[in-house]
């Protein structure tokens, strides 16, 4: 078994921190998921409280992952596609090309804010990404991630209070999603937000858990993006919130 701490890709100039806080910004391409998943558990591992935060850029070869809380029967046909487990939270969700993942790898205590802050400040940097494209993305409460209304993403108007029993994801389809491990007050894992990747898989699963969950990407939304030009984007957004 080879147990050698996977090279990391060099550092690129990362956008502007408002805060002037050092970042570090890697751009990973595609590669296999558990390749960056042991890079970020050893990283974390490994840093001090003068390691600078990084934030990593990824796309994963087709993946189905299953968090601390997954069930394997919200996995309804993983034919082909590997069912990794995954430390972080949540469920079983997918990854594939096509699909921008940003994991930041963050100095809790030093930032100085809990999770339930720093979960709001990731997805604002996806909600701001995504209205760069036209898009208006919503939270549900209890269910991280992002969502649109399918019958009218680019409308402004703002999701009305669900009633008890009701379903929360009524109309709506999933464009992002969020799951993180928090170690030592240091942060990995992180965010995929869907940008023109094949849905099928999405089909093979409850995507986090929820039983017909409709998953969606920009392409479906009928939104042409480059995915190198929306992770540029994302990572922008996501230094200015996290600072």
């Amino acid at each position: 078994m080879d147990t050698a701490l996977p090279a990391l890709p060099a550092a690129v100039a990362s956008p502007t921190s408002p805060a002037g806080h050092r970042w570090q910004l890697r751009d990973w391409g595609r590669v296999p998921w558990p390749h960056t998943a042991e890079a970020m558990q050893a990283f974390t591992a490994a840093r001090t409280p003068d390691t600078p935060d990084e934030l990593w850029l990824v796309e994963h070869e087709p993946v189905f992952t299953q968090g601390t809380a997954g069930r394997a029967e919200h996995v309804l046909a993983a034919g082909d596609i590997p069912v990794v487990a995954s430390n972080r939270g949540g469920q079983v969700t997918y990854h594939g090309p096509g699909q921008v993942v940003a994991y930041p790898l963050v100095d809790l205590r030093r930032r100085g804010y809990f999770v339930k802050e720093f979960v709001h400040r990731i997805e604002e940097a996806v909600l701001r990404t995504l209205a760069e494209l036209g898009v208006t993305a919503h939270r549900v409460v209890g269910a991280p991630g992002l969502y649109v209304r399918l019958a009218d993403p680019f409308g402004h108007a703002r999701l009305q209070p669900v009633a008890p029993g009701e379903d929360p994801f009524r109309g709506l389809g999933k464009i992002a999603a969020l799951g993180l491990k928090i170690s030592r007050q240091g942060s990995y894992h992180g965010v995929a937000l869907n940008v023109a990747l094949d849905l099928e898989p999405f089909g093979r699963i409850d995507p986090c858990g929820y039983v017909g969950l409709k998953t969606v990407d920009l392409a479906s939304l009928g939104v042409t993006a480059d995915p190198a030009a929306v992770a540029r984007s994302l990572a922008t957004h996501l230094i200015r919130q996290l600072d």
